[in-house]
């Protein structure tokens, strides 16, 4: 697939589960787990460092996920890692951040690098997560930057599997679609 490729030898590397539409763009060192799936338009690019992208998650259109280089500013870089049961709204940019499991990241959010998103956490829409920023599990964070709004509430915490399992149905659907010849 001419939106799958390789760069610096480094293939992306996706379960036979995954679902990429073809309109999204994956790029180097990208390892994606069971039932993920990329939505249009979307940018995954490992070129010059990784990205990690758990089980049963789900990047929607128009996101832009990316990484931090090695360099004199910063000797290590960052890596891009999300956990399991992660929902990336649309239009989403995560750059150089960790994001743990059970995530809901509002539409156009900016997560920036070295940014840490704990466990089982709602990143409300249109926020702004500093470079550095540690987020606590179990809260609601909105704005630009982001501020602990209030604990999250047990139907919220339930909410995060609920739509990771709803976009895997989705995403089988849409392989289902994919698979089948033009004439039926």
């Amino acid at each position: 697939m001419q939106n799958i490729r390789s760069f610096r030898q480094k293939t992306p590397q996706l379960d036979a589960q995954v679902w990429v539409d073809p309109t999204a763009v994956i790029i180097g060192d990208v390892q994606i787990g069971k039932d993920s799936s990329v939505w249009p338009y979307t940018v995954i690019r490992g070129d010059m460092h990784s990205i990690r992208i758990g089980q049963r998650s789900s990047i929607q259109d128009g996101s832009v996920l990316h990484i931090t280089h090695a360099g004199p500013f910063n000797p290590d870089g960052f890596a891009l890692t999300l956990g399991d049961d992660v929902t990336v709204g649309h239009q989403v940019t995560l750059h150089g951040c960790t994001i743990g499991s059970r995530i809901l990241v509002g539409m156009s959010s900016t997560i920036m690098d070295g940014a840490v998103i704990e466990d089982d956490v709602i990143v409300g829409a249109g926020s702004l997560v500093p470079p550095g920023k540690v987020l606590q599990s179990g809260y609601l964070y909105v704005g630009r930057p982001v501020k602990a709004v209030r604990p999250l509430t047990e139907a919220e915490k339930s909410y995060f599997i609920y739509t990771a399992a709803n976009y895997v149905t989705l995403k089988n659907e849409y392989l289902l679609e994919y698979t089948k010849p033009l004439s039926e």
